[in-house]
């Protein structure tokens, strides 16, 4: 089964808050997710498989560890999920970035899948998919979908904030992709909207409220 893991770390937190506030700008909104997703990748990259390499530093030979395998890819879910690789690619600079186009549709709030690009032999890769928020489910349900279907098996998901109704969405459509979040809130309005949330991320990213 799919676990969930809560980044609470207090400067995650307070990052977080200063987010959520209605009257923080595009500009602080922007910095800020960057500076969590950065954060959290510590985390969600805790696991990467690990070879030994022999190095000479300038006392000796020695024996140490790099990470193993291909390079990881970030998977940003459009529009929002482009706010969060930046701060991903400080951390593992290497990765390369695949793209997944979905948008809600305003009446049924399901997602509608626009573009897919991802990079040559993702089935031997590490992808971590990435969206600022995980509130229905259905992006991330579908992103992930998407991925499996073109040969994607190691996955997990990031997201900044995530309400119950998501997290169990995507635990029984996707029990092998575990979910990474700084913050579980209380519930979805009936737009659909997480509760307290922030807003809609993407519009905040981008100024266009």
């Amino acid at each position: 089964m799919s676990q969930l893991h809560v980044i609470d770390h207090p400067m995650i937190q307070h990052k977080l808050t200063l987010m959520r506030k209605e009257e923080t700008s595009s500009k602080d909104f922007r910095e800020l997710l960057d500076e969590i997703a950065m954060f959290m990748a510590y985390e969600v990259t805790r696991d990467l498989p690990l070879m030994e390499v022999t190095i000479k530093t300038p006392i000796c030979e020695t024996t140490q560890h790099m990470i193993a395998g291909k390079a990881l890819v970030i998977v940003p879910i459009l529009r929002a999920g482009v706010g969060m690789v930046n701060g991903l690619h400080r951390l593992v600079p290497a990765a390369k970035v695949g793209h997944i186009g979905l948008y809600r549709d305003p009446v049924t709030h399901k997602p509608v899948e626009y573009y897919c690009k991802l990079p040559q032999g993702i089935e031997n890769r590490e992808l971590i998919v990435v969206d600022p928020m995980l509130a229905t489910g259905g992006s991330a349900i579908d992103a992930i979908t998407l991925i499996k279907q073109r040969g994607g098996k190691n996955i997990k998901f990031m997201c900044l904030v995530s309400a119950p109704e998501g997290i169990k969405a995507l635990q029984e459509a996707h029990p092998d992709v575990d979910i990474y979040t700084a913050a579980v809130d209380e519930k979805l309005n009936e737009n659909a909207y997480i509760v307290p949330g922030l807003g809609d991320a993407g519009d905040r990213i981008f100024g266009t409220l």
